[in-house]
């Protein structure tokens, strides 16, 4: 069986059409690298991921110039995104337009942090098609993880636990959550970042004392 060759535009167009998730994200431009550095780094907290730039939110295919567009995201990457991120670049082109795909790959040194302004340095995950702000909580537990550890598996029973407390409950907190699963807190830690990690859960930690919901 032979399997069918890649054609960058074919895959391009199935992209747009599936639309920004977990794992895709439209940029019509690259102008701000602080800005930028905040996907940069939600993706190699993650699983990694794409950006299409040259492709506005509705998927309709403007182009750029290439070669700005990579500009600003090696200043992205290599200033503002600690430690600097690798990424990979693909031009390909449609009607005379050209987009920029630029590959981030999920990372071996995880946590990474973007530079928010000045001595200020902010982790991120992606959710969906939303960067999140991480907590400490959650920083600590990436640099524990390898990459693919988090890959999407049938959830267990401690995981659809909490899931069914949501239900009928407006939020959970990570004591409530040891308590209702009967589980330690290290591994109460690593669940609730993987449920938030993979869309479940959202996290809301600028409370006292962070806590979950529903996404």
């Amino acid at each position: 069986m032979f399997s069918t060759p890649y054609n960058p535009l074919e895959e391009l167009r199935r992209m747009i059409l599936r639309g920004e998730n977990d794992t895709v994200d439209f940029k019509q431009r690259i102008t701000q690298p602080e800005k930028i550095a905040r996907t940069l780094v939600s993706f190699a907290n993650t699983r990694g991921g794409t950006i299409l730039v040259g492709v506005k939110d509705n998927g309709y295919i403007c182009g750029i110039d290439p070669d700005e567009e990579m500009h600003t995201l090696q200043l992205a990457s290599e200033f503002y995104c600690d430690p600097p991120i690798q990424l990979d670049y693909e031009e390909i082109e449609n009607d005379h337009r050209t987009v920029l795909k630029v590959t981030v790959h999920e990372s071996n040194s995880k946590p990474h942090f973007a530079k928010v302004k000045e001595d200020d340095w902010r982790g991120y995950v992606r959710v969906k098609d939303t960067s999140v702000q991480t907590s400490k909580m959650v920083n600590k537990t990436l640099q524990n993880e390898q990459p693919e550890q988090f890959e999407k598996l049938p959830l267990e029973r401690h995981e659809n636990a909490v899931l069914e407390y949501l239900k009928t409950a407006p939020r959970i907190t990570l004591k409530q959550y040891m308590k209702l699963a009967n589980l330690s807190q290290r591994r109460a830690y690593r669940t609730l970042v993987k449920l938030v990690i993979h869309g479940y859960l959202r996290l809301h930690d600028k409370e006292k004392e962070d806590y979950y919901t529903l996404v």
